[in-house]
């Protein structure tokens, strides 16, 4: 018994002292770095208006999808996420079954229905959109909040992201921003 406790000991005090290092000290200076350089990030990208009274509110983040379907916003991509086959019959009638929808919602809407309004991102909580989808519901928007299109692509185009450093990645629009600043909470 003392031979193993012997052998034990030292795998103990080498457990306790990288769960110490791992698990607690990396951890805090981790999260004490994040906070210090990046802590808008570290608390979540939270979009928080302050409104006319001097209170603030937290619409979300600007990292996590919101779902909208009221015609007077800005519509994302479906949420949920399947781990279908591109060629599956399941997954071509689900497509199908999202086409259905935007015509039926948008049925003046003759132009091509961009891709990303009808298939879902990795993740199902993408934020943004191409500025081909959001184009494609720039007519709606407008006529369901009485204002001019142009008025509708000048605020897309306010919340619309290029590429980064030119030349990497899609241009993309922030949904969630772009509908609190239709609804006039963001600028």
């Amino acid at each position: 018994m003392r031979k193993f406790l012997v052998i034990l000991r030292p795998a103990l005090a080498c457990f306790a002292v990288m769960s110490l290092l791992c698990g607690v000290v990396y951890t805090a200076l981790a999260t004490g770095a994040a906070q210090l350089l990046f802590p808008a990030e570290a608390n979540g990208s939270m979009i928080r208006v302050t409104l006319s009274d001097g209170s603030v509110r937290e619409y979300g983040s600007a990292l996590i999808a919101q779902e909208f379907t009221k015609p007077e916003y800005l519509i994302g991509r479906p949420g949920e996420v399947s781990n279908l086959s591109p060629t599956s019959e399941e997954q071509a009638k689900l497509l199908q079954e999202r086409i259905d929808w935007w015509h039926s919602f948008d049925p003046e809407n003759k132009a091509d229905l961009p891709a990303d309004l009808i298939s879902a991102s990795g993740s199902g909580v993408d934020p943004n959109i191409s500025p081909e989808a959001a184009e494609y519901q720039v007519a709606r928007i407008a006529t369901s909040r009485g204002i001019s299109q142009d008025d509708v692509r000048e605020v897309i185009a306010q919340h619309t992201t290029e590429r980064f450093l030119g030349f990497l990645g899609e241009p993309v629009v922030n949904v969630l921003k772009v509908n609190l600043a239709l609804d006039g909470l963001l600028g």
